[in-house]
Parts: structure tokens; sequence; C-alpha cells
């Protein structure tokens, strides 16, 4: 995940990435997006209203919160401010030397948004994920207000690494929250509702991990389709600009808390993972993904545009029972 950046001082980025329409023969098409679309670790959610994107934060704009940007059309998006102008003021004390918030998932559950983020520092997993939640996504509704939740799980001390939250509910609609970043690999603990935090203070369940010295997977994200878990991750390095390696893998589970194995049959606890988006042309290191309906969100670094952190959206078909992209 990005750990700081500087938005251009233009007011609208126009890039071409993807939006999921569908052409004259039903096969999806790819237009432009345009606006403001320099985005990193995008949490995508469309609903009726419109579609919106929050995103890690910049530590020159809104004290570092979490991004938002709203789209009529899922294609032309607008910058429409941050969850708050100032931190929380128990994270500094929780994270020393915080600045942006980083990677957050957003989620409904009963006429609630929770939207779960990260605090850290680069290279460290001195890190803790925690939770805000809204009545709606609206900025203009007068009940609009993220309200401070407070901490969901920290790393201090761990070997693992409390950044990227992705929310999932299993097939009795008991809420898990997935996380991790480098260290031990991507873990797994249970949530409950309505509240949106840990129902125990047990051990993280293991649920991917490489084996290697850099671990470099993170950002995982489940998704519930067709009887099967799908677990989205990001492999490789992010925030290299051109030179990042990130690329988007998949693996699937019949049980949320794994095993998640990829289409070859290969274990994602021992450094597997099918393949959805990698590099290709001027888009650079896909990845720090989510999914809603039936579109695939992601950051990739634009080499036609010094390698700046760009939103891509693209739309998912699933063909015998594994998930691609065009753009593949």
């Amino acid at each position: 995940m990005i750990r700081r950046f500087s938005r251009p001082v233009a007011a609208a980025v126009i890039v071409t990435a993807a939006a999921a329409l569908l052409g004259c023969s039903g096969a999806p098409v790819a237009p432009s997006l345009s606006g403001d679309v320099f985005v990193h670790d995008p949490a995508y959610v469309h609903t009726d209203d419109g579609d919106y994107i929050y995103s890690t934060g910049n530590g020159q704009i809104g004290d570092g919160n979490i991004q938002i940007r709203r789209s009529d059309d899922g294609a032309s998006w607008e910058y429409v401010g941050e969850v708050w102008k100032t931190k929380p003021e128990w994270l500094p004390a929780a994270v020393p030397g915080v600045d942006n918030l980083w990677a957050p998932e957003l989620y409904e559950h009963g006429g609630t948004w929770y939207l779960y983020y990260s605090a850290s520092t680069f290279g460290s997993n001195r890190s803790v994920i925690a939770l805000a939640t809204n009545t709606t996504l609206d900025p203009d509704d007068p009940a609009y207000e993220w309200v401070d939740r407070g901490e969901v799980i920290s790393s201090e001390g761990e070997d693992f690494n409390a950044i990227d939250p992705g929310i999932v509910e299993d097939a009795e609609g008991v809420p898990w929250m997935s996380f991790g970043s480098f260290f031990s690999g991507l873990q797994m603990v249970e949530l409950e509702w309505p509240s949106g935090l840990r129902a125990s203070d047990g051990e993280p369940i293991l649920i991917a991990d490489r084996g290697l010295v850099e671990n470099a997977i993170e950002a995982p994200y489940i998704v519930a389709h067709d009887g099967w878990f799908y677990l989205f991750a990001s492999r490789g390095f992010c925030c290299k600009g051109v030179d990042s390696t990130y690329e988007i893998i998949v693996g699937r589970s019949k049980d949320v808390a794994g095993p998640y194995l990829d289409a070859d049959g290969g274990a994602l606890l021992d450094d597997g993972g099918t393949v959805v988006l990698t590099s290709e042309g001027s888009r650079v290191g896909p990845g720090g993904q989510s999914v809603s309906g039936d579109r695939l969100a992601f950051h990739f670094y634009d080499a036609d545009a010094d390698g700046i952190p760009t939103l891509g959206l693209l739309p998912i078909t699933w063909t015998d029972g594994w998930p691609t992209v065009d753009g593949r």
C-alpha cells in the first residue's frame, strides 16, 4: 500500500482505465475514466445514489485522512473531501509518527456504513485497524457524520501487520475481517454485528503466506460468489512508481477461513495464486483492489503520466468458477 503521496496541482486528471459497460456484442468494453482519479487503495462501492471511492490519504490534505470521490455514472469522478479534517485524538499515541491513513474498506450492514481503515508508518508493523460508522455516504445528507468507533485490532508486538482490512460475511451472516501486509502474511479475524468490532481476542487465522524473507503479499479482499469464497490479494511491491511489481492474484475456498487454492490447486498458504491482473503497457503494478457488484477496482502506476497512482475499474466475468477481467 502507498504510504505518502502528493496530489497534483491540476484540478483533474484524465486517464484511460476501465468502466463496465456492454458493447453491441454483449461483451464488456472499457471507456475512459475522467475527472479526479489520482487514487491509491480504492475502496469502491456501487449504490443506488451513485458510486463512491474511499482511498488512502495525503498528508498535505485534511491531516492525511481518508479521501472521498463520487461519480454519478461510474466513469467521471469528483473529489468531495476527506472523512475528517483531523485524525481521531487517540491515533498518534497508538501509532507514533502516523501521517496518512491508509487502505480503507467500506461495508454496509443493517442500514449502517462501516468504514475500516489503517494507521501505520512505512515498513513498520506497529499498526492499527480502526473503525468509523455512518448512516449515509451522501455528504449533503443532514445525517452525514463519520463517528469514530476506535480500534479494531493492533499488531504492536505481534508478528503480523494490522493494515489493509477487507470485510466479508459467511453463509450464516457472520462478519470476518481479512488483513495483512508482508511480515507473517495475510490473516483473518471474526467480527460481530452491530458493533463491527472483534467477536473475541483469539489468535488470527493465517490465510495466505509466501514463505519468503520479504513476504510481499498484502491487501486481502474476499468475495462470496456462487457458493465459494474468493480471496483476492496484491502480490509483489507497490509504491515504486513505474518500478512497482504489484499484481492481483486469487484463490478460492468453500470455507471463509480457507484453505484457499488457486486454479491449479496451489495453496495460497504456500505462495500460490492465480493471476487476475498484472502489468501491461502503461498500466504498471495494479493492486490495492476491492470489488463491488461486477466491477474490480484497483490502482496502478500510469507510465504515460510519470507513474502517478491512478484509478482502474474493470468488469469481472466469471468463467468456469474463476474471475477474469477485461485487460488481463
